[in-house]
């Protein structure tokens, strides 16, 4: 059962990941970054996030705070990310226990609003296609209503093949569009036999594109906007506004 939120067509990327922790929040901030570098107005847009620290205004994500900063978005960062709760656990845990359904209605009326005021769209999901939002819905469902194609950040470790093409399938199975595969916090004097051959398995048995591999960087900071050193770099070379493109 679809959730039908009848949100506006608009050119753009949903970036989900593979499993938490992957770097979904970074990349997602460093392609708004470049598309911003090129004279685009860019929204970026996180429906739903755990794990939020109370403010001045109100519940607010460090990860939030970061996309609107790579972005240089005026938006207010209560609609950039409508749905936030304290408790960091999966959506339908810290839901449940602060008492607080999700509301997608409320998630609709923000990515319109800031839908009306940019060129293209970042959204970013919340842990991996699977995690449960509610005991209907799934992320995957959500990211259905806003169909855009979808980029799978994978982290660079020895689980990275059986995750990706697992979440390949997952999103497949919805018809949504895969833009591609970033793998992200690539060691290369850490790395396994696994880990090296990550890139050219994948693409032959997934048949996906690899968009870029993204070297292990610890000067990166979420919490202080930080992008590092050398990931806006590594994505460069891919053409990300084309592929936004519906």
């Amino acid at each position: 059962m679809p959730i039908n939120l009848n949100l506006p067509k608009k050119p753009g990327l949903f970036i989900t990941g593979t499993d938490i922790g992957v770097g979904k929040t970074v990349i997602a901030g460093a392609i708004a970054k470049i598309l911003t570098d090129k004279g685009l107005k860019v929204g970026v847009f996180k429906p739903i996030a755990t794990g939020c620290h109370r403010a001045w205004e109100g519940l607010v994500s460090y990860d939030t705070e970061f996309l609107a900063a790579c972005a240089n978005s005026d938006s207010p960062l209560s609609t950039i990310t409508p749905a936030g709760f304290v408790t960091a656990a999966a959506p339908i845990v810290s839901a449940a226990r602060e008492g607080t359904p999700i509301d997608f209605n409320k998630i609709a009326v923000a990515y319109k609003s800031i839908c009306q005021t940019c060129d293209t769209i970042i959204v970013e999901g919340i842990g991996g296609v699977r995690v449960p939002l509610t005991t209907e819905f799934d992320l995957l469902d959500l990211a259905v209503e806003f169909d855009l194609p979808m980029v799978i950040i994978a982290r660079s470790n020895r689980g990275i093949i059986n995750h990706t093409l697992m979440t390949v399938d997952c999103v497949r199975a919805t018809e949504l569009k895969i833009a591609g595969v970033v793998i992200n916090c690539y060691d290369a004097t850490e790395a396994t036999s696994a880990e090296n051959t990550a890139e050219q398995v994948i693409a032959h048995c997934a048949g996906v594109n690899i968009l870029a591999v993204v070297p292990f960087d610890e000067t990166v900071s979420i919490q202080e906007q930080d992008l590092g050193e050398f990931i806006l770099d590594s994505l460069a070379g891919c053409d990300w506004a084309n592929l936004a493109r519906r």
